[in-house]
């Protein structure tokens, strides 16, 4: 297999069928993986905010969730993928800041949880699995071809789902 596809903070990109892609550092980030069943095509947005309405320099759609999740199906609609095959897994919303007194900072994770779950409700999109919450960040793997959604933590075994 060749070398994972990368994915930053705050971006999304396609996988192709027989390719892998990761992104690293999901804290209260969430990690939104998609699939094409027939064609064994995917892609994967790393989400970090809630909603692009509540800030005022929103211009990288990929940052949120309700305009990257949109964008990542759009983007796989455009190379020839049907939403109506379309299955998600997600990962990551970690309360990582449990030592603030700001409740919107504490709780960010949990709010990037509910939209993610929310858009992909809205395009009918199904979530399989999923790896959300508590209080570790994840590095994660997808293999589209498979479905095969790896999740890694420090001191926490392998988890595939």
């Amino acid at each position: 297999m060749s070398e994972l596809i990368k994915v930053g903070m705050a971006d999304l990109k396609l996988c192709p069928k027989g390719q892998g892609i990761t992104t690293l550092g999901l804290g209260s980030c969430v990690g939104v993986a998609i699939r094409d069943k027939a064609t064994g095509n995917g892609g994967l947005a790393h989400v970090m905010l809630p909603d692009s309405t509540a800030i005022r320099s929103n211009q990288n759609i990929a940052k949120f969730a309700d305009t990257g999740v949109k964008e990542l199906v759009r983007l796989m609609e455009q190379q020839g993928g049907s939403r109506a095959r379309f299955t998600a897994k997600i990962a990551g919303g970690a309360k990582m800041f449990a030592f603030s007194n700001n409740t919107a900072l504490v709780n960010v994770g949990d709010r990037n949880v509910e939209a993610v779950r929310k858009v992909l409700a809205e395009l009918r999109i199904p979530i399989l699995a999923q790896d959300t919450g508590l209080n570790f960040g994840r590095t994660v793997e997808f293999f589209p071809e498979t479905g095969d959604y790896i999740i890694k933590a420090v001191g926490k075994p392998v988890k595939t789902i």
